[in-house]
Order: structure tokens, then sequence, then C-alpha cells
């Protein structure tokens, strides 16, 4: 907010601020790196300064002291000197008019990559607020695989910001504080920077629910105040427990931050005294040997409860955090959490990849590093399977899961995956092609459906098959973004092929009437066409014709048409042999609702736009509507060899009686054939009821043989073909 401050000495006020900022930042950089790199960081000091001479923060604090705030926070988290000054320079191509080439020249590449990498795409213009967001953040993950040190400079800039989010107004900080919440948070838990995720949580808490914040702030304080001398009792008796044991440790107490406390109460409905890990004890010790000791100690000492240990050293978080997690009861009964790691572990836990960095996260050879990698990776393919940068970025936002499972392979390999993660998450988790290909599943040994959510400790194997596919279905209970995005790029990639397939079918159709194959025509031909609708190849011209965009005929009578002949001087032929359906054209057939055509029956085909074709059944009432539209009917007739299932509906009249609707059932399954749905008609207290049973069948032949043995069971009354 503005100073109330008269100008004159606000300015003064603010100007002696900044200097002192500045002077900080100096001495901390000269702490930390080289006579040579702090001339350097001094040099990228100046250029941003300058560049930002006369901009100002909406605080009314001049812009300068911003980028020197991102900068301090890089050096906290122990990043390179280039680091540093890219962190300095962050918003200048932005905001100024100093180009990549100018910080290139003078920086080398290097930094330059690092701040083209944290810049806005400004030149460019979107449609909405959503597709720039989205776009922006494309830009920026993509430039984080390349170097990880892009989102560690990104996330201290949005923890700057957040920290000085006041000066904005209600909706932007809401705005704001969701987004941090959403995306900035859990990428700096995905990278385990613990320190920067929980004040990033707790900010974007205080911006996006104010009142919430401050009421359960209000409450943590008073515990806090009655809790103190039993929390220090405890850290006093662990410790000295520990050190009769001999085992080094340091005590201290822990205290759960407001956001982590505010999700606990909403996801398990709890009261504020209901949470029993409000306050914990974090033991450090110097080896993992000696935190296992420590936890034997600790349970000699006072009793688990269970169910609450976790053991994240043997089988570390997908971050790489490692920790031994208990909960036991302290008298009067009072439940508390015990963290117990090492040194190492501890400073990981609070700075995550950053504590480990190295010039390129591809040259790391530890498990940090690997497991960095191995998620940048996964950005990667989900980048190349996604349609836009919107469902790019909702696909990463739905692949940063706050919780994890372990599962194992056949071979004894752990697999982590997100709470709620089924079978196939688990295929597309070992690999792509063994997503696209499982068809079944085995969850210790035992068959299982490919949706049953896995738990920890389970041991899966993906039961492939050549013909398998993946199914729209499996986008209703897969959770994985990886999955999702293989799952709709493979569907997208068949539908299209299966247009374009059809669309050869149906161009070649109309060519026969002329004894002509595309096959058969001059090149020449393809071009003038593909010139006047604006195709880029003939590819493309298959695929409209398939989706019913563009009239077969039309692209036919054009391709054999003389130069300047007008088509409508030529002779053209009319179609009369029909189109065979076979029954595996895909997407590009439909078959309607309104009387759900199958095998057996007379049918006429229609060409609607963006659909292919759809097929109506001879006499169906819609198909009547459309009859001003000759030109898009064509004749269709069944292959003597089709394939697949085709849905269809059925009114059973039953008796009332118990039992009846299970031995409707069984014969419809003897038959062959799978009840899709049953819709109920009838009042209370009749002697019968009405049954619509819609079933897939293979053909009429079968419905037919199906209905004659429905007629036989004494309990049903009547039975028919429903439109």
């Amino acid at each position: 907010m503005p100073s109330p401050l008269p100008s004159k000495i606000y300015k003064e006020t603010v100007k002696v601020a900044e200097q002192e900022q500045l002077e900080d930042f100096y001495l901390l950089i000269e702490k930390r790196f080289s006579a040579e790199q702090v001339r350097a960081i001094k040099e990228a000091y100046q250029l941003a300064n300058e560049s930002h001479q006369g901009q100002y923060r909406k605080s009314g604090d001049p812009y300068i002291t911003h980028p020197v705030a991102v900068a301090t926070l890089t050096v906290e988290l122990n990043l390179d000197h280039l680091s540093v000054m890219a962190a300095l320079l962050h918003d200048v191509i932005e905001d100024t008019a100093v180009t990549r080439e100018d910080i290139s020249s003078q920086f080398g590449e290097e930094v330059a990559h690092l701040v083209d990498g944290l810049s806005k795409l400004t030149h460019l213009h979107f449609r909405s607020k959503a597709e720039a967001q989205a776009a922006n953040f494309q830009k920026m993950v993509l430039a984080m695989a390349d170097d990880i040190r892009v989102v560690l400079i990104k996330l201290s800039d949005r923890l700057h910001n957040m920290r000085t989010l006041d000066a904005m107004s209600p909706d932007k900080r809401r705005r704001i504080g969701k987004e941090t919440l959403d995306i900035y948070a859990p990428i700096a838990s995905r990278l385990g920077i613990t320190r920067i995720k929980n004040e990033l949580e707790d900010l974007g808490f205080k911006a996006l629910y104010p009142a919430r914040w401050r009421v359960l702030g209000a409450a943590v304080k008073d515990a806090r105040n009655k809790r103190r001398a039993l929390v220090e009792k405890v850290e006093s008796l662990i410790a000295s427990q520990l050190k009769a044991e001999h085992i080094y440790t340091r005590v201290s107490g822990r205290e759960k931050h407001l956001y982590s406390l505010y999700l606990k109460m909403r996801s398990k409905q709890l009261s504020f005294q209901e949470v029993y890990d409000m306050f914990a004890v974090r033991i450090i010790t110097d080896t993992g040997d000696n935190c296992y000791r420590t936890l034997g100690v600790l349970h000699s000492l006072y009793k688990p409860i269970p169910g609450h240990f976790e053991d994240h050293i043997a089988i570390p978080k997908a971050n790489g955090y490692q920790s031994l997690h208990t909960v036991v009861s302290i008298p009067p009964g009072i439940p508390a959490e015990i963290q117990i790691r090492t040194e190492e572990m501890n400073h990981f836990a609070e700075s995550g990849i950053a504590s480990r960095w190295v010039h390129k996260v591809n040259e790391g050879g530890d498990f940090t590093h690997a497991r960095t990698r191995k998620w940048l990776e996964s950005l990667l393919d989900m980048q190349e399977t996604s349609d836009s940068s919107v469902d790019f970025f909702e696909n990463v936002k739905v692949d940063l899961f706050p919780d994890e499972i372990y599962v194992f392979t056949p071979k004894g390999d752990i697999l982590q995956l997100p709470a709620n993660a089924t079978s196939v998450d688990f295929a597309y988790a070992i690999h792509s092609q063994i997503g696209n290909t499982c068809v079944a599943a085995k969850i210790n040994r035992q068959l299982a459906p490919l949706n049953t959510t896995l738990v920890s400790g389970q041991t899966v194997e993906i039961i492939t098959s050549e013909t398998g596919r993946p199914s729209p279905l499996w986008l209703n209970f897969i959770v994985t973004a990886k999955a999702r995005a293989e799952i709709r790029h493979y569907l997208k990639n068949k539908g299209t092929e299966e247009a374009a397939e059809f669309g050869k079918r149906l161009l070649n159709r109309e060519l026969s009437q002329y004894n002509q194959s595309m096959q058969s025509l001059n090149p020449e031909r393809y071009e003038n066409v593909l010139e006047e609708f604006q195709y880029s190849d003939i590819d493309n011209m298959l695929i409209d014709i398939g989706l019913g965009n563009r009239l077969p005929k039309l692209i036919a009578q054009r391709l054999l048409q003389k130069p300047d002949q007008d088509v409508t001087t030529q002779e053209a032929q009319v179609a009369t042999n029909p189109l065979v359906i076979e029954g595996s054209e895909g997407k590009v057939m439909s078959f309607p609702r309104c009387c759900m055509p199958i095998p057996g029956d007379k049918i006429q085909g229609f060409l609607s736009a963006g659909k292919g074709i759809v097929i109506h059944r001879s006499g169906c009432k819609n198909a009547g509507r459309l009859r001003r539209r000759p030109q898009q009917w064509i004749p269709v007739e069944w292959s003597n060899e089709y394939s697949g299932e085709f849905q269809t509906n059925i009114a059973v009249e039953l008796y009332n009686k118990t039992g009846v609707l299970a031995r409707v059932a069984s014969c419809i399954s003897d038959m062959g054939c799978n009840i899709e749905n049953i819709a109920f008609q009838g009042s209370p207290g009749t002697h019968s009821n009405t049954n619509v049973f819609t079933l897939s069948v293979r053909s009429r032949k079968q419905l037919a043989t199906l209905i004659r043995r429905l007629r036989h069971i004494p309990v049903v009354i009547r039975v028919r073909r429903e439109l």
C-alpha cells in the first residue's frame, strides 16, 4: 500500500530501504562467490537498474527492488552466479527495451537462455487469459526441462510476488493466490523444496481465503501457548533418553503450517481440536542406521499408534524426500507425530533439488536428480501428445498429485503412482506401448478389472495383446496425466486414420461410377482440386470426406472434369452400388439412438458434417425429416462378414413376481448378449411392469432368437423391439 507519509519523506524512506537492500545483497554474494563472479553479478544489476528506471511496483517501491529480492532468494537456494544474474535480469526482456541478443552479447548465451525461459510471450496474441497463461506456462516448463534453474528462479520470483501481494486488488490477489496453490506450490513440492512450498501455500491461502486464514492463525497461536510446556517436556525426555543410548541427535519442535492444517481439516472433516499432528517433534541424527535405532528407542518410550508409521527412507517420496514418520501416544493420551531423519535428509527436505544442484540436471547421477529427470521427461512426453498449450497446462495440473502409493512390478521394482491410480495408470507408467495394448491385469496374482484402484504394497502384472487398443471409457477412471494424454492422443490419431481410410472408400465408390479410381487419375488432377479447396495434401482431403465435411460426389466430379469445364455440364452418373458396412469403421460411422440399426435391418446412410455417415433404419421418422437434402444420402448395405456389436432396445413386459428380472437377465446372458442399461416402466400395485433393456447384439438374427426364447419364459407377458 502507498505510504501515508508526505511524498518527499516517503521517497527518502524508500530510497534508504532500497540502498539497505542492495548492501545486504552485496554482502551476501561477496561471502558466497569469487571476486570475478561478484563483478559479473554487479554488472547485471547495473543493467537491470538502468533498464527499470522510472518503473514502480504497485506498492510504490522502485521496480528494481523486486529483481534484487528474487536474486537474494536464489543465493539462499545455493544456485550459481549465472542464476543470480538471470534473476536480476528476469524481467528486462518482457518490460524494457533490452533484448535477448543484448543479454547474450554482454553476459553470455547461458544467462540469455535462462532469462528467455523466464520471459512471458508478450509478442503473441491470445484469444483469452487462460490461453495466454497456458502458453506461458508451457514455455516455462519446456525451458525448465532443458535447465532446472529456470523453475528455481521462477519459484523465487513467485515467492517474492506473493510476499508483496497486499498492494494488489482483492480480485487479483485471489486469482494469483489460486494460481499459486494450483501450480507453483505443487511444483515446489514435486522438487522437494519444502521451505518454499510451505510459504507459497500459506501466502496463497491468505490471498484466496483471508478470513479463514485469520481465524485458523489465531487458533494455532492460542493452542501453541497452551501446549508449549508439554512439547518442551517431550523434547527434553526424548533427547535425554537418546543421549543415554549414545545416539547423536538434535531434537526440535515443528508446527504444521496453516494451509496444510486447513487441508487436513477439510479433507477429513475434522475440527481444529481433532488434528493430532498440529505440533510435532523432529529428531535429526547422523546416520541412516541411527534413524532406525532412534525409532526403536522412541517406541519403547511411547506407545506407537497402529497404522500411522511411514518409512520414507527405504521408499523415498517422488521428490526424493526421506524420513521416518510415526505417531505415538504421549501421556495423558495425546497423539503426536515424530519425524526422524539425518542432517543430509533434513537439508534436502528443506531445499529439495536445489540442495544438490549441479550445472545441468541431466548431468547429475544421484537418486534425487534421477527422479527429477524422470519427471521432466514425462512433462516432455505430455507436451508431445497434448493438442494445445491449454490441454498441456491441464495435464500438468493433474500430474501434480500431493499423495502417492507404491506398488511393485512382478520383478520386484517399486513404482510410485498418485493416490487412486488404476492398473491402466500403472501400465502407462511402465511404457506407452504397454498402456496402449493392455487388456487385463493381475493384482497379487489374481485377475482384476483394469479400473481397479491400486493400494500400496500390491504387485501388479499387466497382460497385453497385439490387438489391444485404448478405450475411451478408460478416461473415466484413470488419474495420471501421462495416461490421459496418451489415450487422447491415440484416440485422436486413430480417428484421423479411420476418417482418411473411410474417405478413400467413399471417393473410390463415386469414381467407380465413371470407371475410374484414385490410382488411375493423373496427379495433376489432384493438384487442381487441392488448390481449389485449399487442402495441404490428399490425406487432409480424404479426412474431410470421411468426416462428412465434403461430399465425395463433388470431389469426384472436380477430379474428373476437364480444365475450365463447369461441372454442371458433365453427365454424372448416379451412384447405384451401395457402400458396404463392415462394422470396423470406428468414429466415422455412427448409429443414432432414434432407430438403433443392427446388421440385418434395411438401412440408409446420411453424410453429416463432422460425424461421417450416420446410419438410419429405413422408415426412421428422424431420417424422413432429412429428405430435403438428397445430395447427402448414399445407399448402404451390411457386409456379409461384418464385425463388432451394436446396441438396440427391447421392451419386456413381466409379471410382478420375485426373481423375474434375474430369469430374464440370465436368458439374455446365455444368448451372448450384454445388458448395457435397464429402464423400468410401471406403477406400484399393478400386476405387471415393462422393462426396457438396452442390449449389445451382433445381428438381427441373434436378436430374433433371443426374443423367441424370452417369450417362452412363463413370467414374460410380451416382448417387442423398441425404437
